[in-house]
């Protein structure tokens, strides 16, 4: 039976450690810091002494809230010292033998009836529970970083963590003002694990010669809604940080394509270009925010009449009239008239697909996506064969408000699509696994990686029937098993359920 958790040991006061000791002093518990470093423990204290002064000088805490919390916090100059925790977290460095022999020492320390935890974000807590006497005690409380602003804590059981820990750790994660998302012992658990799809599909269409670097990020953040498009975030993290994940992953689940690598980050590595730290990686840092340069205004330019395909998917009425609202001429012929831009709308689809599929013109043929949000930005789309004339009236076109516009080539699926798709499937398939709860799920991935909505959610929203022909189509026209549907996504939608429904 897990003892009440009252007194915390954190070892390691990194990054992780001190963040841990922040929300977990503020919630009441006692907590005693130690590291191998000398005076590493004194100093994070002294560390967080400042953020709780920084904090009551923002009014973002009392000053009594930050007074109490400092009380509790104790540095220990021994790891002996931590014998009357009632949990010990260890946030040391990612490595399967030092973290074996530190629970192997803290079990000779601690209370029979004390819990050990570890914060591995990318091994096995099944692995590391075989340094344990009493693995029954062991499971992993997974934070992220920054840690107090990151409200979800992955609660990993081990094959023979007991319930009563498990129940104890989720409670703990409540109390610090936490989500704990309950996940099984499983490669990236949920959120490394979901997260694959958003950046490892980006680096797939850059591979594939469909925009760049900026043109893709700028599609994803406003377009679709993230919160920083998938290069950004690649340089905030620090390629060596999330290409050796996704390497890491990738082998665990011996090979699946859904979690294939790029070459394109493997060469930054090499090449040292990390990202934000290095001050060069998919953005040139040293003169400030790479995003912060306004895109050149397009020069004026006719635009000849609009001619809209027919679309299955999308409603091409209010397509009509976004092009009526721009300025644009429709032309209401049967069949496009000599010298009609011809607008198309495809979901999965390549432009070229649809232009062959129904004999269109190719020369004149501008796709558009209208699975994302058209009042926040507009991505379009060319086949090999579009006369720049017709793509750059497009885009003018397209461009005359305040959301814009962004021209790509021929891509299956767009951008949007294409990631959007894969983000769901994928969170689809940590379901089918019964990897943690639909909800679960949802809720780790929003807080975790900050996604505009669960992903679950997400495809409900575009509709599950929507995501599977668009899966379905990636699938057909690439070959490549990586954009095969979940059984979770495909029965759900064939049953019209939700992709919350759990059974």
């Amino acid at each position: 039976m897990a003892r009440a958790i009252a007194t915390l040991g954190i070892v390691g006061t990194g990054v992780m450690g001190v963040g841990i000791a922040q929300i977990a002093s503020t919630a009441g518990l006692k907590v005693r810091l130690f590291d191998a470093r000398d005076g590493a423990a004194t100093d994070a204290k002294e560390r967080l002494r400042a953020t709780f002064a920084t904090l009551v000088a923002k009014q973002k805490i009392e000053q009594g809230v930050a007074d109490d919390a400092l009380s509790r916090l104790v540095p220990a100059t021994d790891i002996a010292d931590l014998a009357d925790c009632d949990l010990v977290i260890e946030a040391i460095l990612e490595d399967l033998a030092a973290k074996r022999q530190l629970i192997a020492d803290l079990e000779n320390i601690v209370a029979p009836d004390a819990v050990l935890a570890t914060n591995t974000s990318s091994l096995s807590v099944t692995a590391i529970a075989r340094a344990c006497r009493k693995p029954e005690r062991f499971a992993g409380f997974h934070f992220f970083n920054p840690v107090p602003l990151m409200r979800v804590i992955e609660v990993i059981p081990g094959f023979h963590t007991s319930a009563e820990v498990t129940t104890a750790l989720l409670s703990l994660a409540e109390r610090c003002g936490h989500r704990g998302v309950l996940a099984k012992d499983t490669p990236g658990f949920i959120i490394n694990h979901a997260g694959r799809a958003f950046g490892t599909e980006a680096l797939r269409l850059v591979e594939e010669g469909v925009a760049d670097f900026a043109a893709i990020d700028r599609i994803l953040r406003e377009g679709a809604g993230f919160r920083m498009g998938p290069f950004e975030l690649f340089d905030l993290t620090g390629l060596d940080v999330s290409h050796p994940a996704t390497e890491a992953i990738f082998e665990q689940f011996y090979g699946d394509p859904r979690y294939r690598p790029s070459y394109l980050a493997q060469q930054r590595v090499v090449a040292s270009q990390l990202g934000r730290k290095t001050g060069q990686g998919f953005y040139n840092y040293g003169q400030g925010s790479p995003m912060a340069k306004a895109r050149d205004a397009l020069p004026p330019m006719p635009i000849p009449p609009v001619w809209i395909g027919r679309s299955a998917h999308f409603d091409t009425a209010a397509l009509i009239r976004l092009v009526k609202t721009l300025g644009g001429r429709i032309d209401e012929g049967a069949a496009s008239s000599e010298g009609s831009l011809i607008l198309v709308a495809p979901l999965g689809d390549d432009a070229t697909t649809v232009a062959y599929g129904a004999r269109l013109d190719a020369r004149r043929v501008v796709a558009i996506d209208l699975l994302t949000a058209s009042d926040r930005h507009r991505t379009l789309m060319t086949t090999p064969a579009t006369d720049p004339a017709f793509a750059a009236a497009a885009l003018t076109l397209f461009s005359g408000d305040a959301a814009g516009a962004t021209l790509i080539r021929d891509s299956m699926g767009f951008v949007a699509q294409r990631v959007v798709a894969m983000v769901v499937n994928l969170a689809s398939d940590i379901a089918q696994q019964r990897i943690a709860s639909p909800a679960d799920i949802d809720d780790a991935v929003r807080i975790g990686l900050g996604y505009p909505m669960g992903p679950l959610s997400w495809g409900d929203s575009l509709g599950p029937a929507t995501i599977l022909r668009l899966l379905e189509r990636l699938n057909a026209l690439s070959g490549d098993p990586r954009y095969r549907p979940s059984a979770w996504l495909r029965r759900r939608a064939q049953l019209g359920l939700s992709l919350l429904a759990e059974g």
